[in-house]
């Protein structure tokens, strides 16, 4: 059974205002929120079931999704009684130490292949493998570079609002049983933090780049953009909706 984790606790501070009377996942992107758009390309997957890690307005999400019957899959939830951080959740979720899960943010935009993911994944030697796509940021101001070893005025070089590509996790991630042997039951833990201890004792974390569409709807700009976009590419989005 292809199983799922959603995180969607967070108090969703950089979206506020809106996210005062709405959880973060539960934004409208046209017609319909955030989180049902997953839900829908989750069960378009594969997955049988889905996990939501719900916090705050828990109720609000627990209400709209119920146990997943609309959308012909189970879903169940852990409702966090004090905030956890990103993925110390997963360490009292039931279930998650007898297969490879899927484990995403609750606010992604994204056509990215879930199921595919998942299932290479599985069948690598990798505790941990996290989406990635490339995003190409400009910097609105000049860079100057100064000369090494200690000296600290000596300009060396000026460039003016330079551009970098870097590659930006999606929020999508997949983990092997043995990831959860790394999070301490009831310890509040980010998850760089669980990346880096993971590195840190040798495990195996792969990178799968992908060229999917995504947005991060918990910034403005993304969110903003999502809007703009979304009767384009709602067919790629859910297809057949």
């Amino acid at each position: 059974m292809k199983r799922a984790v959603i995180l969607a606790g967070g108090e969703g501070t950089r979206l506020r205002p809106y996210t005062t009377v709405l959880p973060k996942p539960l934004m409208p992107i046209g017609d319909r929120p955030v989180l049902d758009i997953v839900v829908r390309q989750l069960k378009a997957h594969g997955f049988e079931r889905i996990t939501m890690a719900t916090g705050y307005l828990a109720e609000l999400i627990e209400a709209f999704f119920g146990d997943g019957s609309e959308y012909g899959l189970q879903i169940d939830y852990y409702r966090e009684r004090e905030p956890l951080g990103t993925v110390g959740a997963l360490a009292l979720i039931d279930g998650l130490a007898e297969q490879h899960t899927l484990v995403m943010n609750g606010d992604v935009l994204t056509d990215i292949d879930y199921g595919g993911l998942l299932e290479q994944h599985s069948a690598s030697d990798a505790t941990a493998t996290i989406a990635t796509k490339t995003r190409h940021i400009e910097v609105s101001l000049g860079v100057l570079h100064f000369a090494e070893h200690g000296d600290s005025t000596r300009l060396t070089g000026y460039e003016e609002k330079p551009a970098i590509d870097f590659p930006a996790s999606m929020g999508v991630y997949c983990f092997a049983p043995s990831a959860l042997e790394h999070i301490r039951a009831g310890e509040r833990l980010e998850f760089p933090d669980l990346i880096l201890r993971l590195i840190g004792a040798g495990e195996v974390v792969r990178a799968w780049p992908s060229d999917a569409y995504w947005l991060d709807i918990g910034r403005h700009d993304d969110y903003e953009q999502a809007q703009q976009e979304f009767a384009a590419v709602r067919e790629r989005l859910i297809p057949g909706q």
